[in-house]
């Protein structure tokens, strides 16, 4: 079926990574970041290049695309969706991606940081890239695969179907995203705009996972009133908020309950940021785990913490709030088990074992589907995300265009 196309997927990964959409978790506009435009802009103009005459890039930053039916099959509806944001973790300016082609196996030094190392000591897939192209950024800079992969690969998909009418499929729908990297991929989503049934987000890591379960995820602010007088005459009368937010992190489990000290199914408290002034601060946690109802128990250990913590400064006071931000989307998912059953077809018919785990994270499809829209994750190849070591397999990325041809056709017939 690929033996004589020519994929466009790695010279579009390459122009893509290279326009700044850094999200900003700090901002409350819709986009986050003006910047991500860029890229929404530039890719509703080459869905209309590529022959898609349905395409809108909003005020938002959402691009819309649909490609037509071309069965005379009551088909359902699928909507492949990606996000053009690249997470504040790791600066997303001035990406210089590298293609490493026929990569021997040797460890890759980046050459603007040369403390970047990359190696299969420390990322043991790249294993299977010998003989292969790889795609690094140059050190500076993470290099956007999360998720400019999945946006590449949409794309080439959408530029074969144009190009090969001969393979059946029903109404395709292509969403791309603005913000997903902090938690607001969704807020400005119109779903009657959109008009699928089912979707899949292209967010995914290793080649054949598929993920279909994913974190449940609440935010918790907790805001330390202290005590502010002069600190030249302070005695007895100062109590410094800043001191009291140290506390509270220095109680939180160190050998439990942490990124640092959890893995495969476990959940954890994790503080992301700390400002204030000694009169008040801020602590910013996310609570994560694939039990819902394990929330509210890390919660609650949470709240206790910080009283317990309080309790030595009676003039001090604290605010302790949750605000959620995704569920498991098995818990959708497992209603609708014909979407992930397709997937696995395809995966089967492009060669591929499916690896089916769950995501230490969400996806836009977390909240997509407590939306009314059914949606799993599927593989880009995207490894080390958020870091300056971030890599990319041509071959994986090659294959994920190819997986997705054929789960249009699965769900054809």
């Amino acid at each position: 079926m690929f033996d004589n196309y020519k994929f466009t997927v790695t010279e579009r990964f390459m122009r893509y990574v290279q326009i700044d959409t850094q999200s900003d978790p700090q901002s409350h506009t819709h986009p986050s970041s003006e910047k991500q435009k860029g890229l929404s802009n530039m890719l509703a103009e080459e869905l209309r290049t590529i022959g898609i005459a349905d395409v809108l890039a909003d005020e938002f930053g959402y691009v819309y695309a649909s490609i037509p039916s071309n069965s005379h099959k009551n088909i359902p509806v699928i909507c492949f969706c990606s996000h053009v944001d690249t997470a504040p973790d790791c600066s997303g300016t001035n990406v210089k991606p590298i293609l490493h082609k026929d990569y021997t196996g040797e460890d890759i030094v980046l050459p603007e940081d040369t403390t970047q190392i990359i190696s299969i000591k420390d990322h043991p897939y790249l294993k299977e890239h010998i003989g292969h192209s790889i795609i690094t950024a140059s050190g500076n800079t993470l290099l956007g695969a999360d998720d400019k992969a999945g946006v590449a690969i949409i794309m080439d998909l959408a530029n074969y179907l144009i190009d090969h009418p001969e393979i059946k499929h029903g109404t395709i729908k292509i969403l791309f995203t603005p913000d997903e990297e902090i938690g607001e991929g969704t807020e400005k989503l119109d779903l009657e705009k959109l008009a699928a049934d089912y979707a899949y987000t292209l967010d995914g890591g290793e080649c054949g996972t598929l993920e279909d379960e994913t974190f449940s995820a609440d935010a918790v602010t907790i805001t330390i009133h202290g005590v502010i007088a002069h600190p030249g005459y302070a005695k007895n009368k100062l109590v410094n908020a800043l001191k009291i937010a140290a506390e509270i992190l220095a109680a939180l489990p160190i050998e439990t309950l942490t990124p640092e000290s959890t893995e495969k199914r476990e959940g954890f408290i994790h503080p992301v940021r700390v400002e204030g002034l000694a009169e008040k601060a801020n602590l910013e946690f996310i609570i994560r785990d694939f039990v819902t109802a394990n929330l509210a128990k890390y919660e609650d250990q949470l709240k206790n913490i910080a009283a317990t913590v309080l309790s030595k400064y009676p003039k001090a006071s604290f605010e302790f709030t949750v605000q959620e931000q995704y569920r498991n989307m098995k818990e959708v998912l497992d209603k609708y088990p014909q979407i992930v059953a397709n997937a696995s077809e395809a995966y089967q018919r492009a060669g591929l074992s499916v690896v089916n785990e769950p995501i230490r994270g969400g996806t836009d499809g977390s909240r997509l589907s407590f939306m009314g829209l059914p949606c799993p994750n599927l593989f880009t190849g995207m490894q080390a995300i958020h870091s300056k070591q971030e890599w990319i397999g041509v071959k994986d990325m090659q294959k994920a265009v190819e997986m997705l041809t054929h789960l249009v056709q699965v769900w054809a017939e």
